[in-house]
């Protein structure tokens, strides 16, 4: 069971449903929300649109109609989510739903990208209230981290596949993961499956709305630039370009930058997940270069070919010692 936020972020929403409605700090919820946003998508025609919710969320920071009717027909909390017209929702369904959407959309992304259609995410079982039920999924990445060689390396090679399909998928959507951490990914204790536990901060571009629009250098690749900082989990992304590109980097560098690398540093360890290879993969040093160039690129869109190599050469590895 998850909760939607801590008791203070849940505390802080309420207050700010009542004091847009009434003024005050304090009130009754069911009868303020009717005089907020969240309501007032309630016209006659009911079409969740992108100028209505943009920005609202990371999941929806630069939504397309698509991303859009994808949400609420897969809405679960609903019998019949079969349009994306939001008439086909009650008041307090659709109210509900544009909640979840501003506060935390994290069920919204397990619903809309079902791991039983292959996407890496935990499977979305239900909600009641503030709190969701997902499969658990196993013993955090982090755990892992001090486990032997060959698993360590199935495992990266699995994190490196995941950062391809979120990249590059036939439904033209890229999924940028903007809070990459050990902690937000769990292994599957029987097949060993690496699934993304924390799907809160997931923002969503639609490939075929930007080839449509053509923003300025819309075709350009977009390199991430490499964080050196000195807290852990450290991204740095900028979502207009995000939101923006065709072909971004963003997923690999995460990856490499805060899980795989020498530059990952997480409750004080140092070293990242491919720490202390085996004499003979130190010795060829393939591995380090690849991980570096992922990490901190030195040469123009490296990270891209190197992300690539990369992921061949852990699937090699893998297959070694499998």
């Amino acid at each position: 069971l998850k909760r939607l936020g801590s008791a203070q972020e849940l505390a802080d929403i309420d207050t700010k449903i009542c004091r847009r409605a009434t003024g005050r700090g304090r009130c009754d919820l069911l009868q303020a929300l009717p005089a907020t946003e969240f309501a007032s998508l309630n016209g006659d025609v009911r079409l969740l649109t992108p100028g209505a919710v943009e920005g609202w969320s990371d999941l929806v920071h630069c939504p397309s109609q698509r991303l859009l009717d994808r949400l609420v027909r897969r809405y679960a909390e609903t019998k019949d989510s079969g349009s994306f017209l939001l008439r086909n929702l009650k008041d307090s369904e659709r109210m509900q739903l544009l909640i979840t959407l501003a506060f935390n959309p994290e069920p919204l992304v397990l619903q809309s990208f079902p791991s039983d259609e292959g996407w890496p995410f935990a499977k979305y079982l239900g909600a009641c209230g503030r709190m969701v039920a997902v499969n658990y999924v196993g013993e955090e990445l982090w755990s892992y981290f001090n486990a032997p060689w060959e698993k360590r390396v199935d495992l990266a090679w699995q994190l490196m596949e995941i950062a391809e399909q979120l990249t590059n998928n036939d439904f033209e959507f890229a999924l940028y993961l903007l809070d990459v951490s050990f902690d937000n990914f769990a292994v599957g204790p029987r097949d060993g499956k690496v699934i993304i536990v924390d799907a809160e901060n997931v923002l969503v571009a639609d490939k075929r709305l930007i080839r449509q629009n053509k923003p300025e250098n819309w075709d350009v690749w977009y390199e991430s630039k490499f964080d050196d900082c000195d807290k852990e989990a450290c991204l740095s992304f900028s979502k207009e370009i995000l939101c923006a590109r065709v072909t971004v980097d963003h997923n690999y560098y995460a990856i490499c930058q805060n899980l795989l690398s020498r530059h990952a540093t997480w409750r004080g360890t140092s070293g990242g997940l491919l720490h202390d290879p085996p004499a003979e993969i130190a010795k060829e040093g393939r591995l380090e270069a690849l991980l570096d160039e992922c990490a901190n690129p030195k040469k123009r869109y490296g990270r891209f070919q190197a992300a690539k190599e990369l992921r061949e050469y852990l699937a090699q590895l893998s297959n070694n010692v499998r």
